[in-house]
């Protein structure tokens, strides 16, 4: 792996990353990730009401970094389209596709309506386990999460170790304030579906329109997270019965 060639673990760099760049600006956070992990690091974008900041920061680093995309086969439209636009606006050259594997849904999912019954089982296949075959190939990966999104994320660090790679999250300072400063600064396009009052969009079946930040996400039920972000042991298969 690429740290290893520095000396230490994944935990032990990310920990002395995240306190060199606590208070660093994005593009500062961004600059480290290449340096270390060069084309070993991919950032995982949903192309949603956000992530046109960090797509754009990203891009200024280097337009050629991987970029992971959920597609589902539950998106709005509008985010297919959405998506096409910012990587050709930004130049992005290596935007991936990750689908849910064919198996999987014809096993779990054959009718398309799991998310009526288990909205944690649906993520597992259709992002969860996307994902993790998609990040083998990388040590380290960036978000875009931030702390103002509330629950687990308030106490979100800049550098983290998690299921043996680092994830950078460049944005965790960031507020709504300097989220649409930067956005009116570089004219960046936004999202579609933002005018019509989705603050936060993921999956037709679980977004609604709302103002409050993810409130909009899984509406009325527990469920925060859909599962990427959750840490487990090595060897340890996601967990369909919880908040995954």
């Amino acid at each position: 792996m690429a740290y290893d060639q520095i000396g230490g673990t994944a935990a032990g760099l990310a920990a002395r990353l995240d306190a060199e760049l606590r208070d660093a600006h994005p593009l500062t956070i961004l600059r480290a990730a290449y340096q270390h992990l060069g084309d070993k690091l991919a950032l995982v974008s949903s192309f949603g009401a956000e992530s046109a900041v960090l797509l754009h920061l990203t891009a200024q680093i280097s337009p050629n970094i991987p970029v992971l995309f959920l597609d589902t086969g539950m998106l709005f439209g509008q985010t297919l389209d959405y998506r096409k636009t910012l990587a050709a606006k930004f130049g992005l050259t290596d935007v991936r596709d990750l689908r849910p594997a064919f198996a999987d849904l014809a096993t779990q999912d054959p009718s398309s309506d799991l998310w009526r019954t288990s909205v944690d089982a649906c993520c597992n296949i259709r992002k969860v386990l996307p994902l993790d075959r998609a990040l083998g190939g990388f040590d380290g990966w960036i978000t875009g999460r931030k702390r103002f999104h509330g629950g687990d994320r308030l106490s979100l660090p800049v550098v983290e170790a998690a299921d043996g790679k680092i994830k950078f999250n460049p944005l965790a300072n960031w507020g709504k304030a300097e989220l649409e400063a930067y956005v009116a600064e570089h004219a960046l396009p936004a999202h579609p579906l933002v005018a019509q009052g989705y603050a936060s969009i993921g999956c037709w079946p679980c977004t609604q329109p709302s103002e409050d930040g993810r409130a909009g996400r899984w509406a009325g039920q527990e469920k925060t997270e859909c599962g990427i972000h959750v840490a487990r042991a090595p060897g340890v298969a996601p967990n369909v019965g919880g908040d995954i």
